[in-house]
């Protein structure tokens, strides 16, 4: 067979070899949907993985964050002075385990009274007000 006659058949069922050009693209087509396909599930599985996960870190991070505001709060209550405003609140208070506690008797507050006596007999604060005027200042205006 020479060349022309080799290309006049090559025109003449050039359609054969379109037809077995389209089937072997179709397997290849098929064979990179089905590979898409898989990388699909591959990632909405990682995304559920990922999602899951989320979830649980953010149940986490509640949680602790609902012990930190116990353990703040708590620590808040504890800082925070107990103010009485009566007498009869007083002698409630006291009769309490944490009132004998914190309430002084009468001879405990002497004593501290005592203590600043003591403490600050060095240095006795002027009596009745102050000892003296208070001196001019030179260099201030009048008025």
């Amino acid at each position: 067979m020479t060349w022309a006659a080799g290309l006049a058949l090559l025109k003449r069922y050039w359609w054969v070899g379109l037809v077995v050009v389209l089937l072997f693209m179709r397997e290849q087509l098929a064979d990179a949907r089905a590979d898409l396909r898989i990388e699909r599930a591959a990632r909405a599985t990682d995304k559920a993985i990922g999602e899951r996960d989320v979830a649980k870190a953010e149940a986490g991070f509640k949680g602790q964050l609902a012990i930190a505001a116990d353990n703040y709060a708590g620590r808040l209550a504890d800082r925070e002075p107990i103010i009485l405003r009566s007498t009869d609140t007083v002698r409630t208070y006291a009769e309490t385990p944490a009132g004998r506690v914190l309430c002084l008797a009468p001879d405990r507050v002497s004593g501290i009274d005592a203590f600043d006596r003591e403490l600050f007999a060095a240095n006795p604060a002027p009596a009745g007000g102050s000892a003296g005027t208070v001196p001019a200042d030179a260099g201030a205006p009048p008025g």
